[in-house]
């Protein structure tokens, strides 16, 4: 497979010249096997699938990651595609809305864990402010620094100002002139490998 899957790959899979392929023989090819054919389709439609996933995730980034899902995932499964009964191009995009809803459905499920771990990341930042001797509290405190740590440079900023500064994602917007959309994208991101994070390090102290 000759295909790469990157983000810039994605946006200008819509300006590349068009081939003589019809759109017929692209689907039985990539029924049969073609992976030159998954590249055309890649070519054809992965703007156009970018582009539907951005907008209902509003993350583009996850949009990327949803993108790539969908062709392998439709090549993966091309067996189950009869050209005959409907456009290889139907197919595909039945496939990213499948993708974009499974995208949703992870991110709710995210939610509480995500609000669970804010709510004891700011108390143990305001512990670790406030207490002056050892305590379980300050020891999360501790822990909560170290881990933020580990982040890249932006999720690290966003999440001190919620943390330290007890901003919101506006008014953590405005201070740093990020859009609201990536704010909450770092922030989203962040708690998520925090969390993962300190779930890893529970097990090992266990």
């Amino acid at each position: 497979m000759t295909a790469s899957w990157g983000g810039s790959e994605v946006l200008a899979a819509g300006v590349a010249a068009v081939t003589a392929v019809s759109d017929d023989h692209l689907a039985e090819g990539f029924a049969a096997g073609d992976e030159s054919c998954l590249n055309e389709a890649y070519r054809r439609w992965g703007a156009l699938v970018f582009t539907v996933a951005s907008r209902r995730l509003g993350d583009t980034e996850e949009a990327k990651d949803v993108t790539q899902q969908v062709f392998v995932g439709a090549w993966n499964g091309r067996k189950s595609f009869d050209p005959h009964r409907g456009s290889l191009k139907t197919w595909i995009m039945g496939i990213t809305h499948k993708k974009v809803a499974d995208a949703l459905i992870r991110r709710s499920r995210h939610v509480r864990d995500i609000e669970a771990l804010t709510v004891a990341a700011a108390a143990a930042a305001a512990a670790g402010r406030q207490a002056a001797g050892p305590s379980e509290s300050v020891l999360d405190y501790v822990l909560l620094t170290k881990e933020l740590d580990t982040l890249p440079e932006q999720q690290q900023t966003v999440l001190r100002m919620a943390f330290y500064e007890d901003l919101t994602q506006s008014q953590i917007a405005e201070r740093t002139g990020l859009p609201l959309g990536t704010v909450k994208s770092h922030t989203r991101r962040g708690l998520m490998r925090m969390k993962n994070r300190l779930e890893v390090d529970g097990e090992a102290h266990r």
